[in-house]
């Protein structure tokens, strides 16, 4: 996986049902003039996106969410080894399903990923024991008329990752599971400035 510039950061996109590799990550030319040297980037398929038994109720399949997040977990380990990352500066941007996986990923694996953005992700299993997230940042964005993540499965979220140790910058919308462009530009904001702080 060559790098954009030389960021040592690494950047695994998650996207959501139905999108693909190449709609996870839209970039405007305006966007390319004015964005700093960038991580490098890898985005995943469906595969590794958890499945939903009930997508109105939150509902996962955990046998295979738990499952699909190990496959993900050796994925990156994987990467990190035949591409020289440093797996200490992996971050994962997710949305929807994608956001779900990358929850999980935190929630099973802590200290694989050096921190997540998670846009309009539910709670996608209670961990036990409470695994140790210390220090980790999550940017959680969540909608305010979300019709699939009710508020309180947001909140619970935020709580378990808080739990955990996780430093977590909730940020509500007034939209629902969809996103635009303001929240695209607060989570970029927000990953900027956790990257600019030394490690």
């Amino acid at each position: 996986m060559p790098a954009e510039g030389d960021d040592p950061n690494t950047l695994l996109l998650l996207h959501g049902t139905g999108a693909t590799r190449t709609t996870s990550s839209p970039r405007t030319h305006d966007q390319r003039q004015r964005r700093p040297p960038q991580p490098a980037r890898q985005g995943l398929g469906a595969r590794h996106a958890p499945l939903l038994q009930a997508p109105r109720r939150g509902i996962f399949d955990e046998e295979d969410l738990i499952r699909r997040t190990h496959e993900l977990a050796g994925f990156v380990e994987e990467a990190a080894g035949e591409y020289g990352i440093d797996r200490g500066r992996v971050w994962a941007v997710g949305f929807s399903n994608g956001a779900n996986i990358a929850a999980s990923l935190l929630l099973l694996h802590p200290g694989l990923l050096a921190g997540a953005v998670l846009l309009r992700a539910m709670v996608p299993l209670e961990p036990d024991p409470t695994p140790d997230l210390s220090g980790t940042p999550v940017y959680l964005a969540a909608g305010r008329s979300d019709p699939i993540v009710p508020a309180d499965n947001t909140e619970r979220l935020a709580g378990l990752l808080e739990e955990a140790g996780a430093d977590v910058t909730l940020d509500w919308q007034p939209g629902g599971h969809g996103i635009g462009r303001p929240e695209v530009d607060a989570a970029r904001s927000w990953l900027e400035g956790v990257l600019a702080k030394p490690s």
